[in-house]
């Protein structure tokens, strides 16, 4: 994971902002959510059909979508709107990568309830932040309310081998991109094993690895060395979090 994305290559057709997520907004219907249209999706469409990645698209339930959205107060003309109504889920070259949707048998987490007690409270309150993906090695895609910085709507990564929240200077839109056509290997270089593959097959997509030594030890870098086992991202995340407490990053 040393190498990061510093600027994604953004073409005209990625004119769909976050921003208008975090504004202040009063609590809308579904019907008025949905009254956007396909635009959203026909954005993620164009997305997946020059797509390099291996990309899933999870089955939404239609009843379970439209609450998510509601949760969500983000409308269909925008991409992650689309996906939250579209999709129970993304899933990313085999599952290493899985984006958050309206929840599936596979991927049981909808982006609001995932986000409810993290970013914010009650549904309905505008969160500093939304987790909106996550990867197999515990790492958290988070897009930026104010909580880390000026960038509104900007991407972060909450990364696990040095539990700093990364700006990878990307809005929504061009994270799907980065997910559908970047190189994840170079990406995630040094942090995926001989058996990677293989052992993820086995993962629901709740599920992440949890590393000894911890990937952000001098012990831990040595990913083939180590040892996993899986555990509840939720388990991971709250993890996360109290180790960087604990060492004292936000002082």
């Amino acid at each position: 994971m040393r190498t990061r994305i510093s600027r994604l290559f953004m073409t005209a057709m990625f004119v769909f902002s976050s921003l208008a997520l975090f504004a202040q907004r009063k609590i809308q219907p579904v019907e008025e959510l949905l009254n956007g249209g396909e635009e959203g999706w026909t954005v993620v469409e164009d997305l997946l059909k020059s797509a390099k990645n291996k990309v899933e698209i999870l089955d939404a339930n239609v009843d379970r979508a439209k609450e998510s959205l509601y949760r969500t107060q983000v409308t269909t003309k925008s991409p992650m709107g689309a996906i939250v109504y579209k999709t129970g889920g993304v899933v990313v070259d085999d599952g290493w990568i899985r984006i958050l949707g309206s929840g599936s048998d596979r991927l049981n987490r909808t982006l609001p309830e995932w986000n409810k007690g993290k970013s914010f409270r009650e549904f309905g309150e505008t969160p500093s932040f939304l987790l909106i993906a996550d990867d197999v090695i515990g790492g958290f895609f988070l897009l930026n309310g104010g909580a880390l910085g000026d960038d509104l709507g900007k991407i972060y990564y909450f990364s696990p081998d040095n539990l700093e929240f990364e700006p990878l200077d990307l809005t929504y839109t061009g994270f799907l991109q980065f997910c559908f056509n970047s190189n994840l290997d170079e990406f995630y270089s040094g942090y995926r094993w001989k058996t990677w593959r293989a052992d993820i097959s086995r993962l629901d997509s709740d599920t992440v690895f949890t590393f000894y030594p911890y990937l952000w030890s001098k012990e831990g870098k040595e990913i083939n060395k180590i040892s996993k086992k899986p555990i509840s991202a939720e388990e991971q995340f709250r993890f996360n979090k109290e180790m960087r407490e604990q060492l004292n990053f936000d002082e």
